[in-house]
């Protein structure tokens, strides 16, 4: 199959297996009663990402002990959108916003709810029960939650502001920009998500890691990364920084997700002798840019102070040529330029608050959120 290298010939316990997903301990007919020549503990190596035949009930020993960190960081990342006064918030979007800056928060708000919905079900319907390792699973496991809480933060968000929960919720179906964005996500994930997918068969396989790819590369690691861009532009001016802290701790989630998944799908190369067919990464590029820059000037026909539609597109190639990096792929786009170098900060900036501000108690970062 043009793309993909044969795979190894399986050992005779893997020809063995049976159906797609089955993973057996053992060869004991049911209800016989093991010995000890018929029991052995779980040797690491032979542990894969996907396709693996050990004990997925066993955590340790780890063959991949960076997933567990992964774990650990997130774990630090606690925080729930009741933490954050929206006092002010509510006041800047009556009394301080123009009209065009409404427009922005608004759609941000509609596009980033619909697609955390999307990657919740991705992660928990389909990605996370196709890993054959356990500490691959406790992460993700802690990322559906995570884009669980993401949701309710921007349900929360729309309530504070005395939005019309129905009429934002439904703009990703009625407005082009955002509709195109989600379609793209939902074809291009669509295999993933198919319960009878067969991850031993090439073409399967190689269509499994390009959704994977996708997922990680572009709908977290660059839409999520660069979505949040337009309402930290408004936080920068002092309007609505109770919203921005909102989207400060979920970057730092999705930070550690697309890192995550981009590690994950490294990882399935290298096992299962995987070629990456170079057109098929440069039409995913190319169609995740064309579908950015129309989002960006939709949400921006005229530049708002400090942030404009061309800085946004312009944004996305530099985050991208980063996401293909970390791959080992050629940029997408070479000579794209940092044009929002305050963006990073998001992510990394400790956040200490008192009684008196926006959140009660100290918030504690992940660690590794750098991707360079």
């Amino acid at each position: 199959m043009p793309g993909s290298e044969p795979a190894p010939a399986p050992a005779a316990a893997e020809q063995a297996a049976g159906a797609p997903g089955e993973r057996r301990t053992d060869t004991l007919e049911p209800g016989s009663i093991p010995t000890p020549a018929d029991l052995k503990p779980v040797n690491p190596d032979d542990k894969r990402v996907i396709n693996g035949l050990t004990d997925i009930n066993q955590l340790a020993p780890f063959k991949y002990p960076w997933a567990w960190e992964y774990f650990l960081n997130a774990n630090k990342n606690h925080w729930t959108p009741l933490d954050i006064n929206m006092n002010q918030d509510v006041h800047d979007y009556h009394h301080k916003l123009t009209v065009e800056e409404r427009h922005v928060y608004e759609n941000v708000l509609s596009y980033l709810t619909t697609s955390d919905i999307l990657a919740m079900r991705n992660i928990g319907l389909a990605v996370m029960e196709k890993m054959s390792a356990p500490e691959l699973q406790i992460y993700q496991a802690r990322q559906v939650y995570e884009e669980s809480l993401h949701t309710w933060t921007y349900q929360h968000c729309i309530e504070s502001i005395g939005l019309d929960q129905g009429e934002i919720y439904n703009r990703y179906r009625v407005v082009p920009e955002i509709n195109h964005k989600i379609r793209i996500a939902n074809r291009r994930l669509d295999s993933v998500l198919r319960p009878d997918i067969d991850l031993r068969d090439p073409d399967e396989l190689q269509n499994f890691v390009m959704a994977y790819l996708f997922f990680a590369a572009v709908f977290e690691g660059t839409w999520f990364y660069n979505g949040f861009s337009p309402i930290f532009a408004l936080q920068r001016r002092g309007l609505m920084k109770g919203t921005a802290e909102q989207l400060q701790y979920i970057m730092r989630d999705e930070v550690l997700h697309a890192s995550f998944g981009l590690r994950v799908v490294k990882q399935i190369i290298k096992e299962e002798h995987i070629t990456l067919d170079p057109k098929a990464v440069r039409e995913m590029w190319d169609e995740a840019e064309a579908a950015e820059a129309g989002y960006a000037r939709f949400l921006l026909p005229d530049p708002i102070l400090g942030y404009s539609a061309e800085q946004h597109i312009e944004q996305f190639r530099f985050i991208a040529n980063r996401r293909a990096r970390k791959l080992d792929l050629e940029e997408p786009f070479p000579g794209a330029e940092n044009a929002l170098p305050w963006l990073d900060e998001q992510a990394n900036l400790r956040k200490e608050k008192n009684f008196f501000e926006t959140r009660v108690t100290e918030y504690q970062t992940g660690g590794a959120l750098s991707w360079d």
